[in-house]
């Protein structure tokens, strides 16, 4: 029977290698406490930019991004970051 794939070396090595690069989270922009308790909202977690539920792949590193605990928490399972868009405005003329 096989273990949890995220135990595994691969992933860990992958975690390791984002880790490193000390990105932005790329939900929100802002920059991670990577010297924070994994536990802390503002830590550094490796969220999935195609989501595992919906065919992403676990180990491929252009899926792989930085992001802090509670965007990628809040960020669920849909596909991309929520944009914060501006209403459209209704012109005069109707």
């Amino acid at each position: 029977m096989a273990g949890n794939p995220r135990n595994g070396r691969r992933y860990r090595r992958l975690v390791d290698w984002l880790r490193a690069q000390h990105l932005p989270c790329w939900i929100c922009g802002h920059n991670i406490g990577y010297e924070l308790d994994a536990r802390h909202p503002l830590s550094f977690t490796l969220d999935h930019e195609q989501p595992l539920s919906r065919g992403g792949s676990l180990l491929d590193p252009a899926n792989a991004r930085a992001a802090h605990r509670r965007c990628n928490s809040s960020r669920g399972n849909r596909a991309r970051p929520s944009q914060k868009v501006a209403p459209q405005r209704a012109s005069r003329r109707w």
